[in-house]
């Protein structure tokens, strides 16, 4: 009896903790931290925000978690900063006939740690000429940072439709590390400072646990221009699953240029067919989709077939085929 009371205290030992049901490798067991209490914002009218909305058109479900507990300084995201953004991307996305159903707006304290997170993981393999960049995502997927994983354990609640949910979360900072090239065939990690960012399967892809499919995390809505643009931009990396691109611009990490959505400027076309990239095609054929059935049941898109890749099968010719190109000294 006495050894097999030492076994199972080892085997308990040695096991891997639960956290809302899911289990949580050991060496991240210490930043794990109790699941937020959410309340609704009463003063935020749902039945008004949603009275537009058409029985059997394409939908997306869209709910909001703000932290009541920003430090004193912090003021680029605010309940109204947030709700105007949500108004510009429902009016963005209304000439493709998809509407946006909100469904809450909560607020309570989050753990003080996960007010700014680091995203994910440094990058250990960066882009050279031989593929694309979602080639090269296929390949090498990026990864969530235990405390962002940690994060949104606390914040996400669990719900059966999670993975087809996308959840606008607003915190201080998110700090993103990527590779660029320093000079020859050297490579600098750096760290940017994130308006936006939105997780999107084309490059997390079979890494991203699928309650946090939806996230999508939002620290800076501070002027017009974010406030108009920067959930329907995050919204769209998430929907088109589609990186900073336009027609003839291939994805880089940042594209500074008017005219469509994904690119950073002031655009906020959503183009069509081969020469738009197909970004509405693909929009249209997103799991985060849904119609309304007749009886209230949602009728949701098919999923991916491969994790939601830039190449994922559900697409189907609805894609992109480009070179890899680097900057590369090509005599290195």
């Amino acid at each position: 009896m006495r050894i097999s009371c030492l076994l199972l205290v080892a085997v308990a030992a040695l096991s891997p903790p639960q956290v809302q049901g899911r289990t949580v490798p050991a060496e991240h067991a210490a930043e794990t931290a109790k699941p937020v209490v959410w309340r609704k914002v009463d003063s935020v009218n749902l039945a008004d925000f949603n009275k537009d909305l058409v029985r059997g058109k394409l939908t997306m479900d869209v709910g909001v978690y703000l932290p009541s507990n920003f430090d004193p300084a912090f003021d680029k995201v605010t309940l109204a900063k947030m709700l105007d953004a949500i108004a510009a991307a429902k009016e963005i996305y209304e000439p493709t006939g998809v509407q946006i159903n909100l469904l809450w707006v909560k607020t309570g304290a989050i753990d003080p740690r996960f007010l700014a997170i680091q995203a994910n993981e440094i990058p250990r393999v960066p882009d050279t000429e031989y593929v694309n960049s979602y080639e090269s995502s296929k390949r090498h997927p990026t990864e969530l940072t235990a405390m962002a994983r940690n994060a949104f354990e606390s914040i996400i609640e669990p719900d059966r439709d999670n993975d087809r949910t996308i959840y606008l979360v607003a915190l201080q900072d998110v700090i993103m590390p990527f590779t660029e090239l320093a000079e020859g065939r050297n490579w600098t990690i750096k760290m940017v400072r994130t308006g936006g960012l939105s997780f999107p399967s084309y490059s997390y892809c079979n890494t991203m646990p699928p309650a946090f499919r939806g996230v999508i995390t939002i620290t800076n809505l501070s002027t017009p221009g974010r406030q108009r643009r920067t959930v329907a931009h995050e919204i769209g990396h998430k929907v088109m699953n589609v990186s900073h691109e336009y027609k003839t611009t291939n994805p880089a990490h940042e594209v500074f240029a008017e005219g469509g959505l994904m690119l950073y400027g002031s655009g906020e076309d959503i183009p069509s067919g081969a020469e738009g990239r197909w970004h509405l095609e693909r929009l249209l054929m997103s799991p985060f989709l849904y119609r309304l059935r007749s009886d209230g049941t949602r009728q949701w898109n098919p999923d991916y077939k491969e994790g939601g890749h830039y190449y994922d099968p559900l697409y189907g010719d609805k894609v992109v085929h480009f070179p890899g190109q680097t900057k590369m000294d090509p005599n290195w």
